[in-house]
């Protein structure tokens, strides 16, 4: 059994440094070609004058919070692990959204993610820039003020050793301590439950993720 969970522990690690050579070598690509499209920007400028449009601007403005087009019920294994049957809609949004569950688990959302290289947030962060991170393969560690402080400074550790994490508070959750990935979500007791590194080992970059390898650096940092 030792055996078996260090060969798991060890093929883990290999796929997170796998994932960060990725995101490095992707990062690297996406440098030269911001340079390169400067360029051309500038030149346009120089050429032509610039025009200002709202790409987004579809919501008219308003602040209202969109519904999100997402449709299902979670289904809960023997594992305890709340897995969403239905649709999880993908859309990029610039308003809030009213999403079915809290967390939410999927659906539509911001188009900038939220940093989740083992990012720790100790205020609440927009719900639509966390489900861009679990769009990309992310977990989302997240707790209320009925959680232990002692076991959220021990996750909160655990977070930041694990690339492709990010924590948070959400004061209107459930149940004091929850694990959620892209379609997935349960219920732990602390740092120490041993769901947790299942959970991690099961969704980080998981057979789930929509995007898989997608960046969870230079997106929002607060």
């Amino acid at each position: 059994m030792g055996s078996a969970k260090k060969s798991s522990n060890v093929s883990r690690k290999a796929r997170i440094e796998e994932m960060r050579r990725a995101e490095q070598s992707r990062e690297r690509r996406n440098r030269v070609l911001a340079i390169a499209t400067s360029a051309v920007v500038v030149a346009g400028l120089v050429v032509g004058g610039v025009f200002l449009v709202r790409s987004q601007s579809g919501d008219g403005g308003g602040s209202a919070a969109s519904e999100d087009k997402t449709t299902g019920k979670f289904v809960t294994g023997a594992d305890g692990v709340r897995t969403w049957k239905g649709t999880l809609a993908r859309n990029h949004v610039t308003k809030a959204v009213k999403y079915a569950v809290q967390p939410p688990v999927g659906g539509d959302h911001n188009p900038v993610w939220m940093n989740c290289n083992g990012d720790v947030y100790t205020e609440e962060i927009a719900n639509t820039n966390a489900v861009h991170s679990l769009e990309h393969g992310a977990v989302w560690v997240t707790y209320n003020d009925k959680a232990p402080k002692a076991e959220v400074e021990a996750l909160a550790a655990k977070v930041r050793k694990t690339p492709y994490t990010l924590m948070s508070p959400v004061g209107d959750q459930k149940d004091p301590i929850m694990l959620t990935a892209w379609g997935h979500q349960r219920t732990v007791t602390g740092a120490s439950d041993p769901d947790v590194d299942a959970f991690l080992e099961t969704y980080v970059q998981g057979k789930q993720t929509p995007e898989p390898g997608a960046a969870c650096t230079n997106g929002l940092s607060k």
